[in-house]
C-alpha cells in the first residue's frame, strides 16, 4: 500500500511508501490526516520536485458492483470496489405513491403537472444517481493522487434502427453515460475502450475474472480496472497489489411528514432528514462507549429534568450495524463529515 501525499495547498502529488511517510511525520516534515477514511500525509515543506508520473484511473462500470484501480507504470496505488446506488428507484416510487394518494384525499397539495418533460432531455432519478456516485469517487481519487487520465469501459445500449432523433434519448444508459463521459472531461483526460477490447488484454495477460460479481476480491471487478489502467500507463504483466479496499455508500431518506403506517396510538412520528440532534447524518463521531462510529436517525427522549432531550443512533464503520439507539449529543465527539463507509 502507497500513501498518498499532497502539499501544503492541499495538491496531490506522487504517492510514497510508508515508511517514508512515517519519517516524514517523526521529522515533522510531514502531517498526518484522512481523507474520507484513506490515509494521507499533508508536506509541511516545499517538495523537492513537482515532476508527476502519468497516472490512470481504470474504471469498471457496473450494476451491483464497480471497480477503480490508480495506477502508473511502476506502482499500483490503490484499488477500490464500490457498492452502486441502487435504492433511488425505490424511493421515488413510494414518493410518486404517497403524493397520489394525497391527491386522492382532501388533503391541500400541489396539482399535477402534466406535459412539462416533453421534447426534454430527462434523466431518470435512479440513473443520474448511479453516474453521479461514480463522478463522486472520480472527484475523490483526483484530491489524493496527481490523476492525468481516466480509462473507462464503455456500456451499449441497443437503440433502435432506423429511428428519428428521439433515438438518442431512448436509452437511459446511454444519456446517463454521455454526461458522465463531458463531467469527467472537465476534470483530466478521458479514453475509452469497449468490453471486448477488455477481455482480449485480459486473456493475453492470462488474469482471469470471477464469475460471483457481488464477491470482494480482487478478480471480480478490480481486474478489469486494473486492465483499463495498465493498457494506458503500461509498466506490467500481472497485478503487483490486489489489495483493494470496499466502499459502500450510506443511504439516506428523505425528510418526509410522517412514516407511511401508524403506530401505536395511531401516531405517526416524523422520518427521514439528513440532520440527526445537531449533527449531519452519517458524520464520524467518537463515543467513550462505542468509539468510532457515524451518527443515524435521532428520537425524541424527553424526561422530568429534559423535557427537550434528543438521542441519536450510531452505527458501526466497519458493518454498518447499529450499536445503540440511545447516544446522547453530548457525549459524541464531532470528527468529520462523512457520506460512505469503508472496509478494509
Amino acid at each position: 500500500m502507497f500513501v498518498p501525499v499532497v502539499d501544503s495547498n492541499n495538491r496531490p502529488l506522487m504517492p510514497t511508501i510508508p515508511s517514508r511517510a512515517r519519517r516524514w511525520i517523526k521529522s515533522g516534515k510531514a502531517t498526518p490526516l484522512f481523507k474520507k477514511g484513506v490515509f494521507c500525509v499533508r508536506l509541511n515543506v516545499e517538495p523537492y520536485s513537482r515532476n508527476n508520473q502519468p497516472v490512470a484511473v481504470g474504471i469498471d462500470p457496473g450494476s451491483k458492483r464497480e471497480g477503480f484501480t490508480v495506477k502508473s507504470k511502476a506502482h499500483t496505488y490503490l484499488n477500490i470496489q464500490t457498492h452502486s446506488v441502487d435504492w433511488v428507484k425505490d424511493h421515488v416510487e413510494v414518493r410518486r405513491n404517497m403524493r397520489r394518494a394525497r391527491r386522492f384525499r382532501n388533503t391541500p397539495c400541489r396539482q399535477n403537472r402534466t406535459g412539462r418533460l416533453v421534447n426534454k432531455e430527462k434523466l431518470p432519478p435512479s440513473t443520474k444517481a448511479r453516474w453521479q456516485w461514480k463522478l463522486r469517487i472520480c472527484k475523490w481519487l483526483t484530491l489524493l493522487f496527481p490523476v492525468s487520465i481516466f480509462v473507462v469501459e464503455d456500456v451499449k445500449a441497443k437503440t433502435w434502427k432506423n429511428a428519428r432523433k428521439y433515438n438518442v434519448m431512448f436509452s437511459p444508459i446511454e444519456v446517463g453515460k454521455q454526461w458522465f463521459y463531458y463531467q469527467l472531461r472537465l476534470i483530466a483526460n478521458l479514453e475509452t475502450r469497449t468490453g471486448f477490447d477488455t477481455y482480449e488484454t485480459r486473456q493475453e495477460l492470462g488474469l482471469k475474472k470471477s464469475k460471483n460479481k457481488l464477491s470482494n476480491k480482487f478478480d471480480a471487478h478490480c481486474v478489469d480496472s486494473w486492465v483499463l489502467a495498465n493498457w494506458y500507463v503500461g509498466g506490467h504483466i500481472s497485478p503487483d497489489n490486489m489489495t483493494l479496499i470496499e466502499i459502500m455508500p450510506l443511504e439516506f431518506h428523505r425528510r418526509q411528514l410522517h412514516r407511511l403506517q401508524h403506530q401505536a396510538g395511531h401516531i405517526r412520528p416524523r422520518y427521514g432528514g439528513t440532520i440527526s440532534a445537531g449533527f449531519k447524518r452519517g458524520s464520524i463521531v467518537k463515543h467513550p462507549k462505542y468509539g468510532f462510529a457515524y451518527v443515524g436517525g435521532w428520537q425524541e427522549s424527553p424526561t422530568k429534568k429534559d423535557p427537550d432531550r434528543k438521542t441519536m443512533s450510531l452505527h458501526s464503520l466497519d458493518t454498518g450495524k447499529r450499536l445503540c439507539q440511545n447516544a446522547l449529543p453530548t457525549d459524541c465527539k464531532f470528527l468529520s463529515y462523512n457520506s460512505w463507509r469503508l472496509s478494509y
